[in-house]
C-alpha cells in the first residue's frame, strides 16, 4: 500500500468507530491483529487485546463505560507499513458523570491491506481522575463528615 492507501484505512477504521459500526471496524483488522493500550486495573478496556474477539470486547468494554463527546483525528503521517494519527478527544465516563479531554496518538502497523497491530497513546491520568470521580466525591464526603475529637 501506498502512504495514501495506508492514510485511507486509518481513516475508515475512524468513521466505522464514529458510526457505531464495530463489526465493519472489525473487518479492517488481520485475524491476529495485536491492540495496545496502557495496562491499568481501573480502566475496564485498558491493556492489550490479542485477536478480532478481544477487540470487539475491548469496544463492548469502552462503550459500557463512557460516550465519546468529541473524536477528532488531526494529523496523520505515513510511512512503510505504518500510520501514526494524532487527535483528541472528549470522554464522558457513564458511572461518575465526569468529562474529560483526551489528547491521543495512534499507531496502526499494516500487513496485506489490513491493520495488524494498533498502538494507543493517551492522557491515562486524566481518564483515571474522571473514572474515580465518584469514588473520590464519596471518599471526601466521608471524610469531612468524620467528627473531630
Amino acid at each position: 500500500m501506498n502512504n495514501q492507501e495506508l492514510k485511507q484505512l486509518a481513516m475508515q477504521g475512524y468513521q466505522r468507530f464514529q458510526s457505531k459500526d464495530i463489526a465493519g471496524l472489525l473487518e479492517l483488522l488481520t485475524d491476529d491483529i495485536e491492540w495496545v493500550s496502557a495496562e491499568h486495573d481501573e480502566l475496564p478496556f485498558a491493556g492489550i487485546h490479542r485477536g478480532k474477539q478481544e477487540v470487539a470486547q475491548y469496544f463492548t468494554e469502552l462503550d459500557r463505560s463512557q460516550e465519546a463527546q468529541l473524536f477528532e483525528p488531526q494529523t496523520m503521517i505515513a510511512e512503510d507499513d505504518r500510520v501514526a494519527v494524532m487527535g483528541r478527544s472528549r470522554w464522558t465516563v457513564r458511572a461518575t458523570g465526569q468529562t474529560y479531554d483526551n489528547p491521543w496518538v495512534h499507531i496502526f502497523t499494516v500487513r496485506d491491506g489490513k491493520v495488524c497491530r494498533f498502538e494507543q497513546y493517551n492522557d491515562t491520568a486524566a481518564a483515571l481522575k474522571a473514572f474515580q470521580g465518584m469514588q473520590s466525591a464519596t471518599q471526601q464526603a466521608g471524610q469531612s463528615a468524620t467528627p473531630l475529637h
